[in-house]
């Protein structure tokens, strides 16, 4: 069994404190764990000081909690060098990179494990204020290649970065003349790695109509963050599904979860001398290319009719007027499923409602509905399903129209 090494990570405090530690852990030091949450720093240490942590781990990561109880999963240094060594080769060689996300999640911890394995530094955008444009410029702007022959420059995004980059968000316009500053910003970097949620089309467009090369990804903690980029999986990298259920394979899959042996075995399998992880995400594998349908869970049964919430969401997101949507499926004495949503905009809870009717049918409009400036985000960029699965469920209005509490750290 390794060591661990605990950090408390508040929002201001410098990542780059974790390279340090970071590095000794991928050269066979103490794992090293991180967060700005002193009660999960000690729940990990506990869990660590009872079972142990297998020789080997790197990085100790617990999920967002985005789905339900945060899981704390265990990367081995190993499967660190094997993602790194993978994305390198796809990206066209060693590079600086732009810190914009939290180092204590698997994106952030990403980039720290890259730059010390390319021999770089990172530079960071603060998150001691709201990420916006001005500071993403200054921080490319800073960007100097730190001393890499070539100077390739990269950055992991999540998608509400960009779109704040080049729409704006409530409270925070960007006129024209700031759009194209950080379009030109966006432009001076080599690849931006886009994951962490998923990314609306239309944005995607707009993004790379001004000539960002913008890389999207797909992959979570259990995988060392993203290992399929634009659908191909990365070099060692396996794809397969099991009745619709996408499963990733290869060096770059963790070793299960800590203190956890029931869902570390539900998870994770060993096959023909690979390591195979289950995921709750469905899919259709087309010549090789993964396209993400939505989640396993995500099937909304209402009085019979059943309908993808993933599906739903996009087909309101079509709307003028709606810049995100989520769907969820909430217990119905009647029809066994009502169908909810919280939508992102200016549309009235009216014009969605007719839209969906419209285009999927009355019985599939949602029943509860809340309109508000933003979703509920997580730190990591996603939104926060669970706060607004408890929200939708106690509401009491069949509409109501507020403004988004924001998160703890926007992006």
């Amino acid at each position: 069994m390794t060591g661990l090494t605990s950090l408390h990570t508040p929002r201001g405090t410098d990542p780059l404190a974790l390279l340090g530690p970071l590095a000794a852990a991928l050269d066979g030091g103490p794992a090293v764990v991180a967060s700005p949450d002193p009660e999960l720093l000690a729940t990990v240490t506990a869990l660590a000081e009872r079972t142990g942590v297998p020789d080997g781990t790197a990085a100790i990561v617990s999920t967002s909690g985005s789905t339900g109880a945060p899981k704390h999963t265990l990367l081995p240094a190993a499967a660190l060098h094997a993602s790194a060594d993978a994305t390198r080769a796809v990206l066209g060689g060693s590079g600086q990179w732009l810190l914009a996300l939290p180092g204590h999640y698997v994106a952030g911890l990403q980039v720290l494990s890259r730059s010390i394995l390319d021999g770089t530094r990172p530079v960071v955008v603060p998150d001691d204020a709201p990420f916006d444009g001005t500071a993403f410029r200054a921080a490319v702007d800073r960007m100097d290649g730190s001393g890499l022959d070539g100077a390739r420059r990269y950055a992991s995004m999540v998608p509400a970065q960009l779109a704040l980059l080049i729409d704006g968000a409530p409270g925070r316009p960007v006129d024209d003349a700031e759009r194209a500053a950080n379009a030109a910003a966006l432009g001076a970097l080599d690849a931006i790695l886009l994951g962490g949620a998923r990314a609306d089309a239309a944005l995607l467009r707009r993004v790379r109509d001004t000539g960002a090369r913008v890389i999207t990804t797909y992959g979570m903690s259990e995988t060392c963050g993203g290992c399929v980029y634009d659908g191909v999986a990365l070099a060692g990298v396996r794809v397969d599904l099991a009745d619709g259920v996408i499963r990733l394979g290869g060096p770059v899959v963790a070793g299960g979860y800590l203190g956890d042996p029931v869902r570390t075995a539900a998870a994770f399998t060993e096959r023909d001398g690979t390591r195979w992880f289950t995921t709750s995400d469905t899919g259709t594998l087309t010549d090789g290319v993964l396209t993400v349908t939505g989640r396993a869970d995500d099937v909304i049964n209402t009085g019979g009719l059943k309908v993808s919430a993933t599906v739903l969401a996009q087909t309101i997101e079509e709307l003028p007027g709606v810049r995100d949507a989520f769907v969820t499926g909430l217990p119905d004495p009647v029809w066994g499923q009502q169908v909810a949503a919280w939508v992102a905009g200016s549309a009235t809870p009216e014009a969605v409602r007719a839209y969906v009717a419209g285009r999927l049918g009355a019985r599939l409009t949602p029943k509860i509905l809340r309109v508000t400036d933003a979703l509920p985000m997580l730190q990591t960029g996603k939104p926060d399903r669970q706060r607004m699965i408890r929200q939708l469920t106690t509401a009491t209005t069949p509409a109501t129209t507020t403004t988004a509490p924001r998160a703890g750290q926007e992006a």
